[in-house]
């Protein structure tokens, strides 16, 4: 019995969804999203709310059973309210600014970084070193904000780096704190 995908979506208002299966497509104030699931996972819209079944109890239908219910959710709610990912740059000279949609980082690296985000995903600087990523699609916001840390991860000797909004960075003794 999968506790996620037996849980029914609700569906909120200004949202209507078309099912043509095996693909779904969810349109709402902010955007329209739209994916393909596997053919055997069975998508149902009845009173306001979206049922996901599977066929048998195999490990496979078991699987994907969860996952569709989990992917429709993520769909309703980036299409009705939309995702986002705050960053913050910590370190002396480390800054980003902002170049038409995309963003320049300086982060103590022989040259600057720019990053362009994809269709559908804005990124916005506040100060120098606040990062907002946003977007209807999950998946893509989570990507591009990756992308941005993985410029310069948090050092675990020093904390310096860029980080997600509220990460705690466990900092590392140095060599001189061993010896005494």
């Amino acid at each position: 019995m999968s506790r996620i995908g037996n849980q029914p979506i609700e569906i909120p208002s200004g949202v209507s969804i078309s099912i043509e299966h095996p693909k779904v497509t969810v349109k709402g104030p902010k955007g329209e999203l739209s994916r393909a699931f596997h053919d055997d996972m069975s998508v149902v819209e009845s009173d306001g709310m979206i049922s996901v079944s599977r066929p048998s109890d195999e490990a496979e239908h078991k699987a994907f059973h969860g996952l569709t219910r989990s992917l429709l959710s993520n769909m309703v709610i980036g299409v009705s309210e939309g995702f986002q990912k705050d960053l913050e740059l910590v370190g002396i000279g480390y800054r980003v600014q902002q170049k038409g949609k995309g963003i320049t980082l300086n982060v103590m690296l022989s040259h600057s970084v720019n990053i362009d985000p994809p269709e559908g995903v804005t990124i916005e600087v506040s100060d120098d070193n606040k990062i907002k990523v946003s977007g209807i699609d999950k998946q893509a916001v989570g990507q591009i904000a990756a992308e941005i840390r993985r410029v310069r991860p948090p050092n675990v000797y020093t904390g310096k780096g860029i980080r997600y909004a509220g990460e705690q960075v466990r900092i590392k003794p140095g060599k001189s704190a061993s010896s005494a």
